[in-house]
């Protein structure tokens, strides 16, 4: 079920910077003498958590993306100050977000923008299975040509084997989409190609037109395979597609291996 809601039409920051005070760049050990310096320094982190959150919501953001941890503090004062905050979120998932909603990732906090902000019509928090394991869906994105499948399986051959599916399935899209010639299947393109180089054994006087004839017989075990695979007698199946394709002048005709007429 689901068991947080971001929100609607939510506006993302997304952060690779943490939500932290500023450290020296040098090596440092940081001595806590008193009570007052500890509270001085207490109220210094406050000051600059707040001063994060406010740049984060005065550009207009709902929901920050944060690449790094925040602590428990931070964590409160961002449920203070009603800014729902995500952490931890690895650098291909976070490109990736960026990507999908438009978005550009924000590496300082003094350079988040309004025009630096990502897009989304819904953000939601899911919880599945018996492990409780919980995702974040970011859905109705500004650029919608990116997504993710999201693959279940009662154990990790079955989830592995439908990876391998789907990758195969993509592939396939993808060849398409480069070149979108293709070749029919069911054995039809062997059998128009035994055909036209049976044709052309005959026209052939030489003592090559019997390797052109085996090579034709050849080419036509491809669709008695898949007609004996399917349970159709394989002779009297070929032949009947041999004769339609020239009788029709078809070569896209081949085995009905599904059986579908």
């Amino acid at each position: 079920g689901i068991n947080a809601e971001y929100g609607k039409d939510v506006k993302l920051a997304i952060l690779t910077c943490p939500f932290e005070p500023p450290k020296p760049k040098t090596k440092h050990n940081l001595n806590v003498g008193s009570v007052e310096d500890y509270n001085s320094l207490y109220k210094f982190e406050q000051e600059k958590f707040c001063e994060m959150i406010k740049q984060v919501k005065d550009s207009g953001a709902t929901l920050a993306i944060c690449q790094w941890g925040f602590d428990d503090e931070a964590n409160h004062l961002c449920l203070q100050n009603e800014l729902p905050a995500v952490r931890w979120v690895g650098g291909p998932e976070i490109e990736l977000i960026a990507i999908a909603t438009g978005g550009r990732i924000v590496p300082r906090f003094s350079e988040l923008s309004s025009d630096k902000l990502g897009f989304a019509g819904s953000v939601r928090e899911i919880g599945f299975g018996t492990t409780k394991d919980r995702m974040l869906v970011i859905e109705e994105c500004h650029n919608s040509r990116a997504v993710t499948i999201f693959l279940r399986g009662s154990n990790q051959m079955i989830v592995q084997e439908a990876k391998r599916s789907i990758w195969d399935a993509m592939c396939v899209i993808r060849n398409l989409v480069r070149d979108n010639r293709i070749v029919y299947g069911g054995g039809s393109n062997e059998i128009s190609a035994a055909i036209a180089v049976a044709e052309a054994a005959e026209k052939n006087s030489s003592i090559e037109q019997y390797a052109m004839r085996a090579f034709a017989d050849a080419l036509e075990s491809v669709p008695m395979a898949l007609a004996e695979n399917s349970g159709l007698s394989p002779f009297a199946t070929l032949a009947e597609v041999k004769s339609r394709q020239i009788k029709e002048n078809n070569p896209r005709l081949g085995i009905d291996c599904m059986d579908k007429g």
